[in-house]
């Protein structure tokens, strides 16, 4: 039986444990839920007993918390454990852990308040964690809005052909498992130095762009069982998209790939699942290759 890993929220709302174990069944997995806690102890210049002591209180008090949380959202019969971890980098311990394979995805309430430069854990987790990250928001799940999945149809990069077939096969996965229809959207964006220069018909681009995804098109459709009209095109940049179809169909979950980045460039440029993050508020599930 696959795991699924739940950050246990730090304030009492508590979202990504009740949504969490909610998934985690509905899929058939087991819960790990992990609840964090860390104080600037050496700053206090405490005595080691002292200092131990505290920390010791500080546990304790948060694995009461988080477990009175579990017992009110699980299941009878679930199986649902709790780690109680002393430590201040979340995203760092999350990547270890999910390096060596030991969960399917990961499960996190998202913050959007973060500026263009702070890189906050959330983001940290879309760039490097290896396992699929779930970032939820603060909307509940219902039991009629679809699950939403964006591709990227028009690359002809074997890797992201490849990635193409792992998300829609997760996010039909998603859909069945909540009962809820699918809906499938791919981006046709006309570069804008074209655009702008009225070097292209917009409509004619678009056509020939959707006749040149039509062979990507059917093998998914075969591989996965879904109809070839369910995938639907629209023009305009991949964000924008995304977030105004997410609207119109009322989506619950958006899912989609994303391609981590390191270093200067990713504290600076955001990839496409940032950029949706910034404008939605809706649950976004990503996954890497």
């Amino acid at each position: 039986m696959g795991k699924i890993l739940v950050i246990a929220d730090l304030d009492g709302v508590g979202y990504a444990t009740p949504r969490g174990l909610e998934l985690a069944r509905r899929l058939g997995y087991a819960t790990e839920v992990v609840a964090f806690t860390h104080a600037p102890l050496k700053q206090l210049k405490l005595g080691a007993a002292e200092a131990g002591r505290i920390k010791q209180k500080l546990l304790d008090d948060r694995e009461a918390v988080v477990q009175a949380r579990i017992d009110k959202h699980a299941r009878d019969g679930q199986k649902v454990t709790l780690k109680i971890v002393w430590e201040k980098n979340i995203d760092r311990w999350v990547n270890r852990q999910c390096a060596a394979g030991k969960y399917v995805g990961v499960v996190k309430t998202g913050n959007r308040s973060e500026n263009l430069v702070h890189t906050s854990t959330d983001w940290q987790l879309l760039r490097e964690c290896p396992a699929p990250v779930l970032l939820i928001s603060q909307k509940k799940w219902h039991h009629v809005k679809p699950v939403l999945v964006t591709l990227d149809l028009a690359t002809g990069v074997a890797t992201k052909k490849k990635l193409n077939s792992k998300v829609l096969g997760q996010a039909k996965a998603l859909a069945d498992a909540l009962g809820v229809e699918l809906e499938i959207i791919t981006a046709i964006e006309i570069p804008t130095l074209l655009s702008d220069l009225d070097l292209v018909d917009p409509v004619a681009y678009v056509k020939e762009a959707r006749a040149g995804m039509q062979g990507e098109i059917r093998k998914l459709s075969a591989e996965h069982g879904i109809p070839e009209k369910s995938f639907r095109c629209k023009r305009g940049p991949v964000e924008k998209v995304i977030t105004s179809c997410a609207a119109k169909v009322r989506a619950q979950i958006v899912v989609m790939g994303t391609v981590g980045r390191t270093g200067v460039k990713a504290r600076l440029l955001g990839n496409t699942a940032e950029k949706v993050l910034r404008h939605m508020k809706t649950d976004v599930l990503a996954i890497k290759p």
